[in-house]
């Protein structure tokens, strides 16, 4: 199998972290606004060197393992976010996705386009079966990004998460490798392995 280095949209490059890559992400993972429908509240520097030596040279059909693939802007080289896959342990033709973005990047179509490439790469390049996603109930923009790239609400989990101090509901969305590529098969980012 490939490994992962590079894929490339029109504004974006998903790629592995880089140390470079601490400064910003400290930036966007303190943001409280940010951290709001996630499960972590900050990171310390030190947190995000062990974090990103951790993830530089994971491959993503490594079960269990999540990979975080760094959200950079190809015209300026700026980190804006990441994106998250881990196959799962127990089926490999299944995944779970997530994503992160700076604030000062929402709104922009930026999470489309990266969860897009994403879902793309799992399906037509890993070739998996299926993959999900889990957001709060609470969170309207990735709730609307879910559904706008054709994943299915499969779930609807009432408090079944203590979240912040606080009960939680989530969302569990899914989308199959099939409806995927009826769906998307003219949007295929640019691949490089």
């Amino acid at each position: 199998m490939e490994p992962f280095t590079t894929i490339e949209t029109t504004r974006l490059r998903l790629r592995h972290f880089t140390d470079a890559d601490c400064a910003p992400f400290m930036a966007y993972r303190n943001d409280p606004e940010v951290a709001r429908y996630q499960s972590w509240e900050g990171i310390t520097e030190a947190e995000a060197r062990a974090l990103i030596q951790e993830v530089k040279e994971i491959q993503p059909w490594t079960p269990g393992e999540w990979l975080q693939i760094a959200i950079e802007l190809k015209e300026t080289g700026t980190l804006v976010g990441d994106c998250a896959m881990k196959i799962e342990e127990d089926d490999e033709r299944q995944a779970e996705i997530g994503y992160t973005l700076s604030r000062a990047y929402q709104g922009r179509g930026i999470a489309t386009e990266a969860v897009s490439c994403v879902l793309e790469y799992a399906f037509a390049s890993l070739g998996l079966h299926r993959v999900i996603a889990i957001t709060d109930c609470e969170n309207a923009p990735s709730v609307a990004l879910l559904e706008r790239l054709g994943l299915r609400r499969e779930g609807h989990f009432h408090q079944n998460v203590w979240f912040k101090g606080k009960w939680g509901d989530e969302y569990l969305y899914a989308i199959l490798r099939g409806e995927w590529l009826s769906m998307h098969s003219s949007n295929n980012p640019i691949m490089n392995g």
